[in-house]
């Protein structure tokens, strides 16, 4: 009963996608051979106003190369460590995640979640590009789940599932070739209806590839702060960006950074500047000494001085969505970063912006398909 259960919702998420990719002329407008020859650089999930979703391969300017159609709204993407293959993952409460190739714009197997879990928007490839951790979990609990999936043949077979480390995981990156890092959010949902927000915990976790073992567990003093979307810098702390689920006239800090074997700290801002950000960090990126994290909700980014963890400035950008680091190619070192109406910014570090207009409606998130 439950492989037919499966397999029904799997027909349903196909038929979503090819009605996506019939219907919307966005789409077929990616395929154009004039823009295939661009060299892809930047992935994404996107919507179209006409109401279907897709993952865009695109140029280091934002411009779409490929879309791959997704049966319904799509969060984050994992790239393979070669840049061959992406894995789009459905905004939570989430029931698929597509494999495709990036270079060519294929899409491979779908992969439905069981009728008992939810995907949570995120995961991530090991360091050989043959195993992919995805955050799930339990829709009558909420409780976490790190599934652990081999490629085979174009297919993401499950191996082997962690947990009891938390409530509603997030976002999942590797912090080296044995160990991750998960946001948990700590909030147990019906759907995206939150029922537990007077005693959710909560904590950046770090968690043993190897044994599936919780390794280091941090907080923050308040546990209305759903700790969500995860970030790196060069030497190795991770910076985590929040949604407060408190008060509405509460300026909370919404960034933290954590130097394992220490206690996570929140960054620096006035309680009114962290309210420009309406209580949400979206996506999060490191360039040398500071970081950028974006809001949607409060249309604008911002930027902190790692030195010394303190706001140096907040930019207006409406639905500021992605930010990824370039580092590498002709241009210098420097964020891009995604608006859902289509703006892209380019910022280097000495504060030098460009911006432009593409016709993407940027999602959450943005990822940087590493060089060959």
């Amino acid at each position: 009963m439950q492989l037919m259960a499966i397999d029904n919702h799997k027909r349903k998420l196909l038929k979503s996608s090819a009605a996506a990719l019939a219907l919307s002329p966005w789409l077929t407008a990616c395929s154009s051979s004039s823009l295939q020859r661009e060299k892809a650089a930047l992935v994404s999930c996107s919507r179209t106003a006409n109401g279907h979703f897709s993952a865009v391969v695109a140029d280091s300017n934002g411009y779409p190369i490929y879309s791959i159609p997704l049966p319904e709204r799509g969060h984050g993407v994992a790239i393979s460590p070669n840049g061959e293959l992406g894995v789009a993952f459905a905004r939570r409460p989430g029931n698929y995640m597509q494999l495709f190739n990036i270079e060519t714009g294929k899409s491979y197997a779908i992969t439905a979640s069981s009728p008992d879990r939810y995907f949570y928007g995120h995961g991530v490839f090991s360091s050989d590009g043959m195993t992919l951790y995805t955050t799930e979990g339990e829709k009558k609990t909420s409780q976490g789940i790190i599934g652990v999936y081999q490629l085979r043949d174009h297919q993401l077979i499950k191996v082997n599932e962690f947990s009891g480390f938390g409530i509603g995981p997030h976002e999942v990156i590797c912090v080296d070739d044995t160990t991750l890092a998960i946001g948990v959010g700590g909030v147990h949902t019906d759907g995206r209806t939150p029922l537990n927000l007077e005693t959710m915990q909560p904590a950046l976790v770090y968690l043993s590839t190897e044994s599936g073992k919780v390794v280091e567990r941090v907080g923050l003093a308040d546990h209305k702060l759903s700790i969500r979307h995860l970030s790196q810098t060069h030497d190795g702390r991770v910076l985590c960006g929040q949604q407060y689920r408190g008060e509405p006239e509460d300026g909370v800090p919404l960034v933290a950074i954590h130097q394992r074997g220490g206690a996570l700290i929140p960054l620096k801002a006035e309680p009114e500047e962290w309210l420009r950000f309406n209580h949400y960090i979206a996506s999060i990126a490191v360039l040398g000494t500071h970081v950028v994290a974006t809001s949607p909700r409060g249309n604008c980014y911002g930027v902190w001085d790692l030195e010394t963890n303190q706001l140096t400035e907040i930019a207006s950008l409406v639905d500021a969505s992605g930010v990824v680091v370039e580092q590498s190619g002709l241009n210098s070192p420097q964020w891009h970063i995604s608006s859902g109406a289509g703006k892209v910014v380019n910022r280097t570090e000495s504060g030098i912006v460009t911006s432009h207009q593409t016709n993407v409606m940027w999602d959450n998130h943005w990822n940087r398909i590493p060089l060959k």
